[in-house]
């Protein structure tokens, strides 16, 4: 005869639940990302669609060849789906198919099945398969269209874009240049109301800092992230940049330039705050985001390229498992040496 109450459920730890999950999560990211693809393709025309899609299509091929014998499968918790979202904002309108497919291929392959699967991975996957893009396919990936209000078409797509595999194919229409570049090269600014709206060339994902600010706002109110990522990487890149401008002001522009133009907005939301690659604790976050921000605004305005998110974002990603162990909170009842 058991001497336990009726009623009385004995289990294990933990014994509060959230009702948030890896899939809820991934499809809260996944339908932002798809409301900042919608917005490029209203930018730069039909070709963002296939571009990304291209990119969706290569890494969820590479999850399903490589995990097609588990059960449930992998690919149902949309997290290939998404590393392809995320890869395809990042890469500019006019990128060959095939080459965004290989980028999809890369970002799983190298940036997740490698290291043992979801949340094993250490370097963010659609950014290792940019990385792996930005090596192999340097011009390609630097080739810049012009918006589909300047070229007189929203259902437009640049012939590179269906360029065979291993041939060169000169874009047949205007190209034009990022607003980074054109203040790192050519000392021309850009206005804030063009970054905000998304007047200005450059990859899918970046040009429409309003879209992005408000998607953020939405995977915020839905806990999709802690908001101490963005918030320390958005924030110490406005301080630097200010007292860059502050010193510098002819060759620095000012904080609203840094914050608005190129991969600073997209990286901040949906990058930084990939729950796998960066720091779980408080401290932690800070750290993360603050050490991006540094980066980004080293690089941009002391390294050779006009863009350093996707480095800055990498490299602390590198960093993760020595914050992680730094900033462990001391456990209750525990000494503060260990």
């Amino acid at each position: 005869m058991s001497d336990r109450p009726a009623g009385l459920v004995i289990s294990s730890s933990p014994y509060v639940k959230d009702a948030t999950t890896t899939p809820t999560i991934m499809r809260d990211v996944t339908l932002a990302a798809c409301v900042v693809l919608a917005a490029a393709t209203w930018h730069f025309g039909v070709g963002s669609l296939l571009v990304a899609g291209a990119c969706v299509l290569g890494a969820v091929v590479t999850e399903w060849a490589f995990t097609r014998d588990k059960a449930p499968s992998p690919i149902r918790d949309w997290s290939a789906a998404l590393t392809g979202l995320l890869l395809g904002l990042t890469l500019p309108p006019a990128m060959p198919l095939w080459m965004a497919f290989l980028g999809g291929v890369a970002g799983i392959g190298l940036g997740k099945l490698i290291w043992g699967g979801l949340g094993q991975n250490l370097f963010n996957p659609a950014l290792v398969g940019r990385a792996f893009l930005q090596a192999a396919f340097p011009t390609s990936i630097t080739t810049w269209s012009v918006t589909a209000a300047e070229a007189g078409s929203h259902t437009q797509i640049p012939n590179t874009v269906f360029a065979a595999p291993l041939m060169h194919v000169e874009l047949d229409a205007m190209s034009g240049a990022t607003p980074l570049g054109l203040a790192k090269f050519q000392d021309q600014s850009t206005e804030v109301m063009d970054l905000l709206t998304g007047v200005s060339a450059g990859s899918l994902g970046e040009t429409n800092a309003i879209v992005l600010i408000l998607c953020g706002v939405f995977l915020w109110w839905r806990r999709a992230f802690d908001w101490r990522l963005p918030v320390s990487t958005l924030a110490t890149v406005a301080v630097l940049a200010a007292a860059l401008h502050a010193f510098r002001p002819d060759d620095c522009p000012g904080a609203a330039f840094y914050l608005l133009s190129g991969g600073l907005m997209l990286g901040a939301i949906f990058m930084v705050t990939d729950p796998v690659t960066t720091p779980t604790t408080k401290k932690g976050a800070w750290l993360f985001g603050i050490g991006v921000g540094f980066l980004v605004v080293l690089i941009r305005a002391y390294g050779g390229l006009p863009e350093g998110v996707m480095y800055a974002i990498l490299l602390m990603n590198a960093v993760t498992p020595h914050i992680e162990k730094y900033t462990q909170p001391r456990p209750f009842g525990g000494s503060r040496g260990g």
